[in-house]
């Protein structure tokens, strides 16, 4: 079969890959549609996602849908023909995480598309992928490949609204306006957000976002002051996710919200150690929260799609053939033109 791999920065190549094996739990998925994520075009453009560092080739990706071909014998829940999305994640079901109902923190995750271990977990930008039974979600026979695909990135955001707590009447900050970014507004708005303001420095981004139902958008590189006077205005804001990865993003927020507020930290932040306005966060008694992948909410993701609750359709932005992949990444990382693209197999 034809795979996606990537062999170091800048280096992605399309090969051929021996067809996975099926054990008795395992579902076999003819892999129909990919969403590249950020953290694939960190591995490919930097060679490394944050702390984890590419030291092998791997297989990206972990946002996808496709169709089952063939099932394990003990597998008893999916037939072959039926359509599927996938959490990329499996869980060990011991260690404490897990034994307390976080199984998104287990110590022995095995998260597709992942270079946290070694060897690496290779991911689904191939044709062919086999996945235990437990990983699959069934979807309707008229939900696009292309949209079922996002059920990854929106149990993110949709996770990192439950890490903020109640947003009912809530004004909401949300620092970055890129894909997560975009879906975290749609998560905000479900989960009742009065008001949700969004900044960039990117003003394609920000006109998308406010297409999607952002009430106001700031593009903090030219627009000097401006959200600093928002805050002010307004009291501070009630809640922030920091979704860009910036520390700057990061600051701006702890600068942006009231007193005894919370702040939710979604973006993969550089490696490293970081300049944080750190007396700030004691002296406004604040709570900053992280959060990692997502939780138990990926069923929840996949009925917003399925019953058509949540429209992601404005921020797929092209859907690219698998021959050109390398083409896909350029594309995805072209922020000014692109929030999500689809590499469709």
């Amino acid at each position: 079969m034809k795979a996606c791999v990537i062999y170091g920065p800048g280096d992605l190549r399309v090969e051929d890959r021996d067809l996975p094996s099926v054990g008795d739990h395992d579902v076999k998925i003819r892999v129909r549609a990919g969403g590249i994520c950020g953290s694939d075009l960190h591995y490919l453009i930097q060679g490394r996602n944050g702390d984890f560092v590419i030291r092998e080739p791997l297989v990206p990706g972990h946002e996808f849908a496709g169709e089952v071909t063939e099932i394990g014998a003990a597998v008893t829940a999916f037939q072959p023909g039926d359509r599927v999305t996938v959490h990329p994640g499996r869980s060990c079901g011991h260690c404490r995480p897990c034994r307390e109902g976080r199984p998104n923190l287990c110590q022995q995750m095995f998260q597709m598309g992942s270079a946290s271990r070694l060897p690496h977990m290779h991911g689904a930008f191939c044709e062919f992928v086999a996945v235990d039974e437990s990983q699959c979600h069934k979807v309707s026979d008229d939900l696009d490949f292309t949209i079922a695909a996002f059920a990854e990135p929106l149990s993110v955001a949709l996770y990192a609204a439950q890490r903020a707590g109640n947003l009912m009447g809530q004004r909401v900050l949300i620092t970055g306006a890129g894909p997560i970014g975009q879906l975290m507004a749609l998560a905000a708005k479900r989960g009742g957000a009065v008001n949700v303001t969004m900044t960039d420095i990117q003003d394609p981004c920000l006109a998308r976002a406010a297409k999607i139902g952002a009430d106001q958008t700031i593009n903090t590189a030219t627009e000097a002051g401006a959200l600093e006077q928002m805050a002010k205005d307004i009291g501070g804001f009630d809640v922030a996710f920091e979704v860009s990865g910036a520390t700057s993003a990061l600051n701006d927020a702890i600068g942006a919200v009231h007193p005894g507020a919370t702040i939710v930290q979604v973006g993969t932040l550089p490696p490293g150690p970081q300049p944080i306005l750190g007396n700030r966060i004691m002296g406004k008694e604040l709570d900053v929260r992280g959060m990692h992948r997502f939780g138990n909410v990926f069923p929840d993701a996949v009925a917003c799609l399925d019953r058509r609750q949540i429209d992601v359709s404005p921020i797929l932005t092209a859907v690219v053939p698998m021959a050109k992949a390398v083409e896909a990444f350029k594309m995805a990382g072209d922020r000014a033109h692109h929030l999500k693209v689809v590499i469709a197999f």
